[in-house]
């Protein structure tokens, strides 16, 4: 079948809606999961010619990859590490990759180096402040290009944020970047369907791994042998992993819920995001803000919204007043995936070296994931994978391994 008589759009070799017909008998890659993990990784495993196939319980670039926000924040540019450094070498060349995928399929990822602006509402923060300003100096200027943690005096602009916010000041910071979570899963997927080497199946769920056969049970029935196989399903990643490690005292991982909205707001797109206090306020192209997000561990319904992000919004709408008549044109919840340890979690499993995680963003996937899929694959392709070891799959496993820490509560 060719890409033009598949109205369905699929993406390389292309099987969309399929339950019960026999998936490919063996593949040298199989990768679980179809959002902005997996997307990047089979995007990445095409560049390397590599005979992959790419199959997600839904489809591509659904659940939490299908959310709102598309914030990517740097963390805080003082007491440097390898985690920072990372994060930093990946936030600077995303630009670039997506730049390339835009070219490639002629569509828009809606990225934009935006900028942050973080309010100082009290004193003590100001000085704080001040010190990761000196910090960005060094640790933001590396190779031709830097980046500021700028304390300002007054709002950005009048009313972004309201000056109530920011009676110590507002950093504003030049490295942070926007991008549209759906036109970027969209556009990667657009690139997969003129791929020659990666098939993708849609709507079927993986079951289980059978790693000592290297072979992964679906819930059709179907089998498919692998040389390599990526877990990249998000939280459904984590009782794969599980199921083939040794017992854990812990879950290797944990879904949690998040809220986010979508509002009408007519702001200017070239408005640095705002963040306080865990909300983000995301201005987008076509005048669009996102509002988010709620980080909820305990929930009845994991893809309803309530009241807890009502409250968000209504606090959004007092930050920047612009927003105060806006109107909510989407409402949206989803699940993320957090690792026991919070970080990404990537690369071999210790016992099983032909599987391999690439999950765990929880809040930074989208900043991380194309260079996190590198590392995914230079472990295919027998290649130092140049990891963090906080982000390896070897030692989230070893924390899961550990007795949880007890909460003690104050009477």
């Amino acid at each position: 079948m060719s890409h033009a008589d598949n109205p369905a759009g699929g993406a390389g070799q292309s099987i969309h809606g399929r339950q019960s017909a026999a998936l490919p008998a063996s593949a040298d890659l199989v990768i679980l999961g179809g959002g902005i993990m997996g997307l990047w990784a089979a995007v990445k495993a095409e560049m390397l010619g590599l005979d992959t196939l790419l199959v997600d319980a839904g489809e591509l670039g659904q659940g939490a990859s299908g959310g709102l926000l598309g914030a990517l924040m740097p963390h805080m540019p003082d007491k440097w590490n390898d985690k920072k450094q990372f994060q930093f070498d990946a936030l600077l060349s995303l630009e670039e990759e997506i730049a390339e995928i835009e070219a490639a399929t002629g569509l828009s990822c809606g990225y934009r180096r935006s900028g942050r602006l973080i309010p100082l509402p009290k004193p003590h923060l100001r000085m704080i402040a001040d010190r990761h300003s000196k910090d960005a100096e060094t640790c933001w200027n590396q190779r031709g290009r830097r980046f500021h943690w700028h304390v300002l005096e007054r709002p950005y602009r009048t009313g972004w944020p309201a000056s109530s916010f920011a009676e110590a000041g507002v950093v504003h910071d030049t490295l942070a970047a926007r991008v549209s979570p759906r036109a970027l899963c969209a556009a990667l997927a657009a690139f997969l369907r003129t791929a020659r080497h990666v098939t993708v199946v849609e709507n079927i769920e993986a079951e289980r791994i059978e790693p000592d056969d290297n072979r992964v049970v679906f819930a059709n029935g179907d089998r498919t042998a692998f040389g390599h196989c990526i877990i990249a399903a998000g939280w459904r990643s984590f009782p794969l992993l599980q199921a083939v490690s040794a017992p854990l005292r812990q879950p290797v991982g944990t879904p949690v819920k998040g809220q986010a909205a979508l509002l009408k707001a007519e702001m200017d797109p070239t408005l640095p995001v705002i963040f306080l206090n865990g909300l983000y306020v995301v201005p987008h192209e076509d005048g669009h803000v996102a509002i988010g997000s709620t980080s909820e561990d305990s929930f009845e319904d994991a893809f309803s919204t309530d009241a807890q992000l009502e409250a968000l919004i209504a606090r959004a709408r007092a930050l920047v007043p612009e927003l105060g008549s806006a109107p909510v044109v989407e409402r949206w919840a989803g699940l993320r995936p957090k690792a026991v340890d919070r970080d990404p979690m990537v690369g071999p499993h210790p016992d099983h070296p032909r599987v391999i995680a690439l999950t765990g963003g929880f809040k930074v996937s989208f900043g991380l994931a194309h260079r996190l899929a590198d590392a995914a694959l230079a472990t295919v392709m027998s290649r130092d994978p140049r990891l963090p070891a906080p982000f390896t799959l070897a030692s989230h496993l070893l924390a899961a391994s550990r007795p949880a820490a007890r909460t003690t509560k104050q009477a």
